[in-house]
């Protein structure tokens, strides 16, 4: 069974529109860095994700332990983005009660709820890797020229870590270490927000980089 929700904005049936559908997840904890894992455990449950176009997997939230672990909860979530197509989606429904590991973690699966996307002025990627560029200015320059090449006009900022420095961010991915950063995106209109949402900026999508989330209220507050 799918639970749909609607929030103030109807889906439509057509190639522009994008979707989220949010699976409970029930297990204690996971790596800290797992966007490769989780993709790969996916994957071999559900073969059809490699082949398919303008998804994204988003990683699950936790609380860190500050020792290479989250703790889950009952708010943790695994979020996946894709265009609203019934056949893309009855692809990615059988994830829903499935039971697998990453490493030696082990969780499961709740029935999904979908929802759409709905446009803020303000989004935040927690990763954004683009290839070849792992210095602030360099990267930024870049993440300007994706912007630009997308059409989406907006204000691109490096948010800071606690020492200042821009918030340099890392995934694992087999033996190689793949290095990005955070990155925000204000003043956007409704347009721009959906698309920035839909497209995202970099690579690595499907391992959770590059997808833009709303900036939570704690963090707008620093923006406004």
């Amino acid at each position: 069974m799918l639970v749909t929700e609607r929030t103030g904005r109807a889906i439509k049936d057509d190639n522009q529109s994008y979707v989220e559908l949010s699976f409970g997840v029930i297990g204690q904890t996971l790596p800290a860095d797992h966007g490769y894992g989780l993709y790969g455990a996916l994957s071999d449950l559900c073969p059809e994700l490699h082949g398919q176009e303008g998804v994204s997997i988003q990683t699950i939230s936790g609380e860190p332990d500050g020792q290479g672990k989250i703790y889950l909860s009952k708010q943790s979530r695994l979020k996946i983005r894709l265009p609203y197509d019934p056949v893309k989606i009855s692809l990615v429904l059988p994830l829903a009660g499935q039971q697998f590991t990453i490493g030696r973690h082990e969780i499961q699966l709740g029935i999904p709820q979908i929802f759409p996307l709905s446009p803020v002025d303000k989004l935040r990627s927690r990763i954004v890797t683009i290839k070849k560029f792992q210095e602030p200015e360099p990267f930024k320059d870049a993440a300007q020229r994706q912007l630009d090449a997308l059409g989406i006009r907006g204000t691109l900022i490096l948010p800071l870590n606690e020492v200042g420095e821009p918030s340099r961010k890392a995934i694992k991915i087999k033996a190689f270490s793949v290095v990005g950063f955070s990155l925000i995106v204000t003043d956007l209109n409704d347009e721009d927000s959906l698309k920035l949402q839909q497209l995202g900026l970099g690579g690595k999508h499907r391992m959770g980089c590059g997808i833009f989330n709303p900036l939570p209220r704690r963090v707008r507050l620093v923006y406004e």
